[in-house]
């Protein structure tokens, strides 16, 4: 399942620091974060609940950027 979420991130750079930790957490089979459009698609692994993997993803992005946000 695919999904896309609006996010807020202040530069380019973070947006791919949050794309990485994105990319490293359980249950996101894929993700890419477009900074010009501030969105986050994720693509989550077959069998995973996308709201608990999302809040996951959140931490995880709040670890190595923590002025961003994702809008869930």
């Amino acid at each position: 399942m695919k999904k896309s979420y609006k996010i807020d991130v202040d530069c380019a750079n973070c947006a791919n620091k949050m794309e990485e930790a994105a990319q490293k957490t359980a249950g996101v089979k894929e993700c890419s974060v477009n900074f010009m459009a501030l969105k986050m698609n994720v693509e989550f692994e077959e069998g995973s609940d996308p709201a608990a993997v999302m809040k996951d993803v959140l931490k995880n992005c709040k670890k190595v950027e923590d002025d961003c946000e994702i809008y869930l």
